[in-house]
Formats: structure tokens, sequence, C-alpha cells
């Protein structure tokens, strides 16, 4: 899968990891940069470029990941998650269908943000199964209210 990656300067460390474990895993990634300190520039950047279909999936990072999944939630057509320990980030995959997921510097470790998107990777949504229809009426409240 192509991956599309970015944070602030805070989070820095933490992208080179996942970085590290997304090629490890076989993926191609864009890194979108750290040097921006208003987060939202390269996670709404990050952003459009999923939508756009150019990357299948997106990573971004600040402190918390709280501003950064936030930001990105703003871009029409992403569906990011903060993700904090392995369940959220399977059921992000498969009852959500996250595009983006998003992880806080500050609060996640090195080897805890490869063990989450390794897992957040290692899972699809499935469009035919029991969430669907809850998937389904967030896309469509988005589209009637422009978001």
């Amino acid at each position: 899968m192509k991956v599309a990656v970015g944070c602030d300067p805070n989070a820095l460390g933490l992208k080179r990891e996942v970085v590290a474990e997304l090629e490890a895993l076989g993926h191609e990634v864009r890194d979108f940069g750290a040097e921006d300190p208003i987060y939202a520039n390269v996670v709404i950047e990050v952003g459009e470029a999923v939508v756009r279909g150019e990357y299948h999936r997106g990573v971004v990072l600040c402190g918390t990941g709280i501003g950064a999944s936030m930001a990105a939630n703003k871009v029409p057509g992403v569906y990011c998650a903060l993700v904090t320990d392995a369940y959220q980030a399977e059921r992000a995959a498969l009852s959500n269908n996250a595009n983006v997921i998003a992880l806080g510097s500050q609060v996640t470790g090195n080897m805890s943000a490869r063990l989450l998107v390794r897992t957040w990777m290692a899972h699809s949504y499935d469009p035919a199964g029991r969430s669907e229809p809850k998937v389904r009426r967030i896309a469509e409240y988005a589209r009637q209210h422009g978001g």
C-alpha cells in the first residue's frame, strides 16, 4: 500500500519510527514533513492526498494525537481515528474504515507506535460487515452537511 505520513516538529522522532515500520512491512511511504509547527497544515496535506486517492492510507502525528485527529477529520472524506492501543488500531480498520490514524508522540512509545501501525495496516474494512450501516450513516451525514 501507499501511505502518506506527516507530523509537527514535536513528533519527528516517532514519525521516523512509523516510517521505518511501514517500510519494513513493504509499504511505499511518502513523508509530508515535520517542519511546520502548525500541525494542521501538514495533516490537511496528508488527508487531502489520501482523499484524492494518491495514497491508500495516512498516518498523522502531533504531541497527543488529539489535534492531528481533529484537523484530519475536517478534510471531507477523511475518517481519522486516534489510536492508543492495538484493539483500537484493529477496530479503526475493521469497524470504522479509518483511512487515517493519528498518534501522539508524547503519549505513545516507539514500540507501541510500531505495533499500532502494524496492527492497523494488517486489517481492512469489510463493506459487507455489520458495521456498514454505521459507517454509511457517518458518510451520509458528512455529505448532507458539507463535511
